[in-house]
């Protein structure tokens, strides 16, 4: 049984709690076509790729299609889960207590803020009121 829903967000969709989620119980694996870091590079140079998440320096994953719900998780500066790379998989970690209803919301990481969140202007929870 999913703890999440996809729903309605501030800034698009999101993921959204729809049962309690304990701190450091695992939330969704993001999952996507895994390739060569250097394609992904160039994927994002070409394409704006937004879903790319880089593994190592060897391997990432795009994970833009839409079975991957880990994609509606949505970036926030006061996140209340964590990324973590498990076995070369990447997973999504509470990390504190998500109550029902509440959009389950990362850091995207300082790269991908710059590149994607700065020209536009943060729209989390956090930063906009």
């Amino acid at each position: 049984m999913n703890r999440f829903r996809v729903g309605r967000a501030k800034t698009g969709l999101g993921l959204f709690a729809t049962a309690p989620i304990a701190r450091g119980a695992f939330i969704v694996e993001y999952f996507g076509e895994r390739i060569p870091t250097p394609q992904a590079k160039a994927r994002e140079r070409m394409r704006g790729s937004r879903y790319i998440y880089e593994v190592n320096s060897r391997w990432s994953i795009d994970g833009a299609a839409r079975g991957n719900l880990a994609r509606y998780i949505n970036h926030s500066c006061r996140p209340n889960a964590q990324a973590y790379i498990e076995r070369g998989r990447i997973v999504l970690r509470g990390l504190r207590a998500i109550a029902p209803g509440e959009e389950i919301a990362c850091d995207y990481g300082r790269e991908y803020f710059e590149l994607f969140i700065v020209p536009i202007g943060c729209k989390c929870a956090a930063c906009a009121p």
